[in-house]
């Protein structure tokens, strides 16, 4: 089972006193997604709306904080994932429909990922 969430960052260096041309770039983050039901599988719920960052300044940090460098913009690109993780994922959805507000499991992913997965 694997699956990574797919951010595209850009960052700036700010290397005073010295100076660095170009300044920003822009880069492919992948951060791995823990398994369905373990801490931290709910990332999706409290960081993405409609396929997208729920938060600019939330997803800025949370980029900072696995980059070490200034972020000036994150966007979700998608999940990417395997047939395994997927089925566990919906599984594991469809057995708390409620905490989601929804009537079945299509509806969360879509909630949330819009038409962001890809599976590999």
């Amino acid at each position: 089972m694997d699956a990574a969430y797919v951010f595209r960052v850009r960052f700036r260096l700010d290397p005073a006193p010295v100076t660095a041309t170009p300044d920003e770039f822009e880069t492919v983050v992948r951060n791995p997604a823990a398994a369905p039901g373990d801490d931290g599988w709910l990332f999706f719920l409290h960081n993405l709306w409609r396929g997208d960052v729920n938060d600019d300044s939330h997803a800025q940090s949370l980029a900072e904080s696995w980059l070490s460098v200034p972020v000036v913009d994150v966007s979700f690109s998608e999940l990417d994932t395997d047939e395994a993780y997927l089925d566990a994922l919906k599984s594991e959805i469809a057995a708390d429909l409620g905490r989601f507000n929804a009537d079945n499991v299509s509806e969360v992913l879509n909630k949330y990922f819009g038409s962001s997965i890809r599976v590999r």
